[in-house]
């Protein structure tokens, strides 16, 4: 792929969806150190949306990253939420209000937010979105602007016949998911490599989840490379990849940000014995049968009885893989404290129509409740 503009950006992304809290707030003191230690280590590209944090990710941003360092020295980028908007004038009503928060007068990268079959497509075309982002960029409000994607291969094909205007497309890819029939990380990556378009990556880690393996696994991937992290050898996997802008990680604290620049610092890409051993440990990652949650927390936002979800699946994950039901229970009881439980759910199903992952959030909820709530 020919290089240009779009590429001049660091191989690894700070995505600010997961940014440390204190107190219930972001902690802008933690984030201001992480993003020190990342913009000295020559990186620069960092990925937030209106969404973020219910709202506040775009305002860290501000105050973190643009108040602290020339506009210049660094890439920004967010997002337009279907979900968000009611009608055509809300896109415009969104924008201004991305800009007031992020401080910014204009995005390197924007993006229509989570793409996929249904009603998200359907809105970004019933509020003709695609001309709207076209003319931001004409306008200089917007550098580049694609789409970020959750949706089948055969929807992306159409879309991308649609709309060649089109200059990225973000797509959730790790060695877990690239088989994943509900994913469908690999078939995305062909389709956009055939097609020559540059690719944003996003959950590389999936969500930590390829950061904690069992036990057996993390044995083989430490005895090839004892000094390196179990999250190392996912970004390694992705960044091996031709076409790639950048990797974005959600990165929550110092450890993971040292650990990621130590990966991205004198990068070396897979081995062929490597890649070997990363598709021993998939097929028995695919095997095993955890909840898929990568805590991206859309379904949180939205629920009416305060259920923190990604936290009650990770405890389920726990329950699935070790039968752990008293440790796990304690773990659970101290979550409740401030959250609403399992058997609160109501079955509304809000979080079943934001969530990426299509997880059946509804059933799954029962299974933990089962569990846990005795």
């Amino acid at each position: 792929m020919e290089k240009n503009e779009l590429f001049d950006v660091s191989k690894l992304g700070f995505g600010l969806m997961r940014l440390p809290e204190k107190d219930g707030e972001i902690d802008y003191d933690h984030v201001c150190r992480m993003i020190d230690k990342y913009m000295a280590a020559g990186l620069n590209y960092f990925d937030t949306a209106y969404v973020y944090h219910s709202g506040k990710s775009e305002v860290a941003a501000r105050e973190c990253l643009v108040k602290r360092y020339p506009r210049e020295s660094f890439k920004l980028a967010t997002k337009l939420p279907a979900w968000c908007m009611k009608s055509a004038e809300d896109r415009d009503r969104i924008f201004n209000e991305q800009l007031e928060r992020a401080g910014v007068d204009y995005f390197d990268f924007y993006l229509l937010h989570s793409l996929e079959d249904g009603n998200n497509y359907n809105d970004y075309e019933n509020y003709d979105c695609f001309n709207w982002g076209i003319e931001k960029k004409r306008q200089g409000k917007i550098k580049h602007f694609g789409f970020s994607y959750h949706g089948t291969p055969e929807l992306l094909e159409d879309v991308l016949d649609k709309h060649p205007e089109i200059e990225f497309v973000q797509i959730q890819l790790n060695y877990a998911d690239w088989k994943n029939p509900i994913v469908h990380s690999g078939k995305l990556f062909e389709i956009l490599t055939r097609r020559n378009i540059p690719m944003i990556i996003m959950e590389p880690v999936k969500g930590g989840t390829l950061a904690n393996l069992l036990p057996e696994l993390e044995e083989k991937l430490k005895a090839a490379r004892p000094d390196s992290s179990i999250a190392s050898w996912a970004l390694r996997f992705v960044g091996s990849l031709p076409g790639i802008i950048t990797i974005l990680s959600g990165m929550s604290n110092d450890e993971q940000m040292q650990d990621n620049l130590n990966t991205f610092t004198n990068f070396e890409p897979l081995s062929e014995d490597e890649k070997k051993l990363i598709e021993e440990v998939n097929e028995v990652m695919f095997n095993s049968p955890l909840v898929g949650c990568t805590a991206c927390r859309y379904c949180c936002d939205g629920c009416p009885s305060g259920i923190n979800i990604p936290e009650v699946f990770r405890i389920l994950n726990t329950i699935r893989l070790y039968g752990e039901e008293w440790r796990s229970g304690n773990a659970y009881r101290g979550l409740t404290v401030n959250s609403g439980k399992a058997n609160d759910c109501i079955g509304c199903g809000q979080c079943e129509s934001v969530c990426p992952q299509h997880l059946p959030i509804i059933e799954l909820l029962d299974e933990a409740s089962k569990h846990l709530d005795k």
